[in-house]
């Protein structure tokens, strides 16, 4: 563009369009902007043979120029971001995760990364966290919070990341902690802060979120209580403001202590816990509904879903997670259908549920339930989607199978033994984790693999070895 501009005489706007000739590579258009770019060049007094020469060198130029300086800046970019992740990881992934804050149901590859490199990602926390995603070292981090040998560090989730929370009211609930210190419990938070943050929506997020955790309070025991602590708190403090105070105020007896409104010690359970989490937070933080239960899911599906969205379009596989975000819908003909995100580990992909597939199996879907799901992914769109074809919830994922142990002495097996275990295991896929005993105090754990349903495989294992090779 600055070679046209300056030896041709083109304009910005006309340079731009020999740039776009080239980057698409239209010949029609690259040979008329090459008699252009040749009379420009004899009009402004460098001479047609130094346009054409020029042209000669921009022409060909045109076929990898696009590819190879974007090439280099992705290369580039790779390389920075690589390094950060190497040697910097939890600002790394405190930047990331703050970079899609306005949009957290698709960051759960970002959460299971951190839990992979041992960097816990701790719910966010009215005395701790910060407006946005914050890195914190292992030295730095909560004295509660219980880390692995190895963890670089922790990284508090951003109060301005939780639903119906803005940065305006968080601003004031740190200015004020900034100023006075940490908050003590509930009731505190409520006497200090800002009007504004007390508005009931917002507190009743943060309660959901765990915000109030480390207060020593209990999620489902606050939301019991906190608007009648709240609206105590707002009137007392009004009064107070017009000069009216407690006549126990002065002598330590005030709303403080024998006026509160008690905070029961109850809790939520863990899927209840969890569902709340994902509503305010867009992920599983504190935990997650497949975490410890991944060799089970392992032995139902044929893929991970990180796995299946890089497959060709079309491609057919049964993979599983949890329902997330659960749409029903109906089509145009009035007919019932769903969609949905399917969440492992991982990834997620959007599952779509026509209606022939949602007469059979939509009665199966729920928020929050665990299913394994057969279908084809299209492709064709910038995000894979995954066309449903069968459904089957998966019941019991998280209880701990008894393992099964098999005493084969190393001396009895043969070729043609090994054979028939190595079918029979994989003919009863299960979550019971197969141990061999060889004798003489060797034992051998077979890989997950070759975990096997324990009631199914039991009788044709004595069958092939005979009875005592089956220990329960």
């Amino acid at each position: 563009m600055r070679v046209a501009q300056k030896f041709a005489g083109y304009s910005l706007a006309e340079a731009d369009n020999l740039r776009k000739a080239c980057g698409k590579k239209i010949r029609e258009l690259i040979a008329a902007e090459r008699e252009k770019f040749v009379a420009g060049c004899e009009r402004t007094g460098y001479g047609a043979e130094v346009g054409t020469k020029l042209f000669d060198i921009i022409e060909p130029f045109a076929d990898y120029a696009f590819n190879k300086s974007h090439s280099y800046g992705y290369g580039y970019i790779a390389y920075q971001t690589a390094y950060l992740k190497a040697h910097y990881p939890v600002e790394y992934f405190a930047c990331l995760l703050t970079s899609v804050k306005g949009n957290l149901d698709r960051a759960a590859v970002y959460l299971a990364e951190c839990r992979a490199m041992n960097i816990r990602v701790l719910n966010p926390d009215v005395n701790v966290s910060a407006s946005d995603f914050i890195a914190l070292a292992s030295a730095d981090a909560p004295a509660d919070v219980e880390l692995g040998p190895d963890s670089p560090g922790v990284i508090p989730f951003g109060l301005s990341a939780v639903r119906n929370v803005g940065e305006g009211l968080v601003e004031l609930v740190i200015r004020e902690r900034e100023k006075n210190g940490p908050f003590a419990d509930f009731y505190d938070f409520v006497d200090r802060v800002d009007f504004a943050v007390l508005n009931k929506r917002t507190v009743e997020s943060l309660i959901k979120a765990g915000a109030f955790d480390s207060l020593g309070h209990r999620r489902k025991g606050l939301l019991h209580t906190y608007e009648l602590i709240i609206d105590q708190a707002v009137a007392r403090r009004r009064k107070e403001a017009e000069g009216q105070f407690d006549l126990f105020a002065d002598v330590g007896v005030g709303t403080s202590s024998h006026d509160r409104v008690p905070i029961p010690d109850i809790e939520f359970d863990k899927s209840e816990r969890l569902a709340f989490e994902k509503e305010m937070l867009g992920l599983y933080v504190s935990d997650h509904p497949l975490l410890g239960a991944e060799r089970a899911l392992r032995q139902r599906v044929e893929c991970t879903i990180g796995e299946f969205v890089e497959r060709d379009d079309g491609s057919l596989a049964i993979v599983g997670g949890v329902v997330t975000n659960l749409q029903r819908k109906f089509t145009k003909k009035g007919d019932p259908m769903a969609v949905f995100v399917l969440e492992d580990l991982q990834s997620t992909v959007e599952v779509m549920v026509f209606p022939k597939t949602m007469l059979e199996h939509g009665y199966k879907l729920a928020p929050d339930v665990v299913v394994c799901v057969k279908g084809r992914l299209d492709a064709r769109d910038e995000m894979p989607k995954l066309i449903c074809s069968e459904i089957s919830v998966v019941e019991g994922i998280g209880d701990e199978a008894p393992p099964l142990r098999i005493r084969l002495p190393e001396l009895s097996l043969s070729d043609e033994r090994i054979r028939t275990l190595k079918r029979l295991l994989s003919d009863h896929p299960g979550t019971s984790q197969v141990i061999l005993d060889l004798g003489e105090r060797r034992t051998l754990r077979l890989p997950d693999d070759f975990s096997v349903d324990l009631p199914r495989v039991v009788g044709e294992l004595r069958v092939a070895f005979g009875h005592d090779a089956v220990l329960l």
